[in-house]
């Protein structure tokens, strides 16, 4: 798919932010899907199967299909960036640690939201900024076999070199990520 192809495909985020008020929701925020699916696609896929909402935010949106074979929506990060007052929050977020490196609003949103508790954060991969590793523990995911199928089709979509797919997937995440880690059903376990 071209970017012109790809354009329909990336949801208003205002509108549809508003649309499942009730549903448990995960934003995901990341430069493009070649590195959320690599990182994240299966614990994606999981909790999309679970009834979660998940949001995944781009700042390269070309790339979708990987994406849309996981069942997850695409939105454009600018547009809920450029918003200073955010209605509606998610429960989770999951961030990729060159947005918290590159990206000063990313950084100091996600901060913010761990020096005050206010959701589940997590994050993977390396480096982190210095301020961020006294404040994550490790933990990790199981895939289902159905994560792990899907994943493996959306890591085929994207120009990765094909690699076998792991069971298990590592983040790390703050207190709050780890105290609802022990609530759901294969989840992960604190490493």
């Amino acid at each position: 798919m071209n970017v012109a192809q790809d354009a329909g495909l990336v949801t208003n985020w205002w509108t549809y932010a508003h649309q499942h008020p009730l549903r448990y929701r995960l934003a995901v925020l990341a430069t493009n899907a070649r590195d959320v699916v690599e990182h994240a696609g299966g614990w994606l896929f999981d909790r999309s199967m679970a009834g979660w909402d998940v949001n995944v935010v781009l700042a390269d949106v070309t790339d979708l299909a990987p994406l849309q074979i996981l069942g997850v929506t695409v939105l454009e990060l600018e547009g809920p960036l450029a918003v200073p007052v955010h209605h509606t929050w998610p429960d989770a977020l999951a961030v990729a640690p060159d947005l918290l490196l590159s990206d000063s609003r990313v950084r100091d949103g996600v901060l913010n939201c761990l020096e005050n508790d206010l959701i589940e954060v997590v994050v993977w991969g390396n480096p982190l900024p210095a301020e961020f590793e006294c404040r994550v523990d490790g933990m990790d995911h199981r895939l289902s076999a159905a994560a792990h199928a899907f994943k493996s089709r959306a890591l085929a979509a994207t120009d990765a070199t094909p690699q076998p797919v792991p069971l298990i997937e590592g983040f790390r995440c703050n207190a709050r990520s780890l105290a609802a880690a022990g609530r759901e059903v294969n989840l992960s376990h604190r490493r």
